[in-house]
């Protein structure tokens, strides 16, 4: 808490209006929302590799450091700000590369109101803005001994680029020929209970002492990557993914009947008597939350592997019957060191002027669409579409013929 600087005050003070830039300065800006100012740049105090956030209360006088979530930005050398809801202010970096310029500070969404509640602090969350939409993950449950571990095996076999499986965390400590980051997240207890309590897992559990979970970021990474995320997990995770703000094809893989299942469990020959009785009483309590639950869109019988397989690829649109979404048209722009931002109506009007040696300054304009965004913190909100200004007024001229 403490008093607001003069800086900032000087220019409340001529009545600038909610919504755009107050002030950009020394690497910060600050955006009018009601009674406070947020103030954006600069270095974060517990992060120093990433923008710090303060909030300047004008009922009180006083300033506010809020509780700051999601995956933070790195600093840059100057940012511009406009809000574009009650919820969100959108922050574009200058000089930065096209997968990295545009990021949403969310100050009052769902997902910044609920950690406000549970965490009892003012909170605010970083997400990253990205273009055009991935494909749906896909969520494969079923009980041990189903076979849904060969069906993804397959899918992954014939359609290599096209899937990726998120990498789960743990808090057990990894076993030889282990690597982070490909077998598993490996993460000290606290840390993972912190991002927990912090709404960054779509689902975990506690296993033998130890937490297991899959992580928003873990699912976000795959589909940066261009792939189609597949989740192996259990129905009492697929039942938290369900509840979470993932939207995902849940399927769930039964066995043709439980002497079928027993059958496959004791061919196996890996478990004791004792471990395949447990196997299959959970089995029979999976099966019955699976069918009567609600959590799963489709169900798969797996009664003939190569049909089942079939009937997969028919759910995931890769049987030539679905067809894949079109990519953005819209052509790749590096966004300009220095700008200025302006809105109107759900379009993002960025200009600015760059400097060609031995000419004069070019005068360049972007139009960022942001009226179809999808998700947000602590994940990623997709959805966005960038144009030049003169493919923009090409593409107006052609609707208007």
């Amino acid at each position: 808490m403490g008093e607001a600087p003069a800086f900032f005050v000087d220019e409340l003070q001529k009545g600038y209006g909610n919504g755009f830039d107050i002030k950009s300065k020394g690497g910060e800006t600050a955006i009018l929302l009601g009674n406070r100012t947020y103030v954006i740049g600069g270095a974060c105090e517990e992060s120093p590799l990433s923008i710090g956030v303060q909030i300047f209360d004008q009922s009180t006088g006083e300033w506010i450091y809020p509780t700051v979530l999601g995956t933070k930005p790195k600093p840059c050398k100057g940012l511009s700000a406009v809000l574009l809801s009650e919820d969100r202010i959108l922050i574009t970096k200058n000089g930065s590369t096209p997968d990295d310029f545009a990021w949403f500070l969310e100050v009052d969404t769902q997902y910044v109101r609920q950690q406000k509640k549970i965490l009892g602090t003012d909170v605010v969350a970083w997400s990253k803005g990205v273009r055009g939409y991935p494909e749906k993950p896909v969520v494969i449950s079923g009980p041990s001994g189903v076979g849904k571990g060969t069906l993804i095996s397959m899918l992954m076999k014939e359609y290599p680029s096209m899937f990726g499986f998120s990498v789960s965390h743990t808090t057990r400590a990894p076993r030889a020929m282990e690597k982070d980051g490909v077998h598993y997240h490996f993460i000290e207890r606290s840390a993972m209970e912190k991002e927990i309590e912090d709404g960054k897992f779509l689902e975990f559990a506690s296993v033998h002492g130890n937490l297991y979970g899959t992580s928003v970021e873990a699912v976000e990474v795959v589909a940066d990557d261009g792939k189609r995320c597949i989740l192996d997990i259990d129905v009492q995770g697929a039942r938290s993914v369900r509840a979470s703000s993932l939207e995902a094809i849940f399927i769930f893989v039964c066995p043709p009947s439980m002497e079928e299942l027993e059958k496959r469990l004791r061919a196996r020959g890996t478990e004791t008597e004792e471990q395949v009785l447990k196997r299959l009483r959970n089995a029979k309590a999976e099966i019955e939350q699976g069918q009567s639950s609600g959590i799963f869109d489709h169900m798969l019988y797996n009664d003939n592997l190569e049909e089942c397989y079939k009937s997969l690829k028919k759910l995931l649109g890769l049987d030539g019957t679905v067809t894949a979404p079109p990519k953005s048209s819209s052509k790749v722009v590096d966004l300009p060191m220095d700008h200025s931002v302006a809105k109107i109506d759900h379009r993002i009007i960025i200009n600015s002027k760059t400097p060609e040696l031995g000419k004069a300054s070019t005068n360049i304009r972007i139009v960022l669409d942001v009226s179809s965004l999808k998700g947000g913190a602590p994940g990623r909100t997709r959805g966005l579409d960038i144009y030049t200004m003169d493919s923009f007024l090409d593409g107006l001229a052609g609707i208007n013929h």
